[in-house]
């Protein structure tokens, strides 16, 4: 009994010690819709992670990058300390918009939090481009499109935009 007892209060301490070496992180960016990667992996859009909730980061250093496809790519580097929050505030640089013509893609299926790249390039989450008022205008031409759930397997297929089109792309 007494073994147990010790073999307990042992695992205990491990678990307890294996949860001080997390820190955690919260972001808060403007726009609020930027994609937060932390060491190159997409975490969700900074709204969701600014005032309530927060990233639970091993301690260290991490790289942060914030990423919308109207603005300038912010990328810095936080340190994460056991047991305590590190904030990060940015606000993000616009950059210069492009003329049309436009065609409108939309994207349908998948979940709210899917990351969606464009020719390697971050765009946004399916869900700000998933009904008839929402899309991405884009420059006609062909596209990479490349969609990856939050820890799921990610799709990729050709896209071709057509100015004043709209084309529309039901996931699986």
């Amino acid at each position: 009994m007494k073994a147990l007892a010790l073999t307990i209060v042992s695992l205990m301490f491990v678990a307890g010690n294996a949860l001080a070496a997390d820190g955690f992180l919260k972001v808060n960016a403007n726009p609020g819709r930027a994609g937060v990667f932390v060491n190159g992996k997409y975490l969700g859009p900074s709204k969701n992670f600014g005032s309530i909730r927060k990233y639970t980061l091993p301690e260290g250093e991490h790289e942060l990058r914030l990423s919308e496809p109207r603005y300038e790519d912010i990328v810095t580097k936080v340190k994460i300390t056991a047991g305590k929050v590190t904030q990060v505030a940015e606000t993000m640089k616009a950059v210069p918009l492009v003329g049309p013509p436009f065609g409108r893609l939309r994207i349908q299926g998948g979940t709210k939090y899917d990351a969606v790249y464009l020719n390697n390039r971050f765009y946004g989450h399916v869900d700000e481009f998933d009904n008839f008022a929402q899309g991405i205008l884009l420059p006609p031409g062909e596209y990479l499109l490349r969609v990856e759930p939050l820890g799921g397997a990610k799709s990729e297929q050709k896209v071709a935009i057509t100015a004043n089109q709209n084309t529309n792309i039901k996931l699986k």
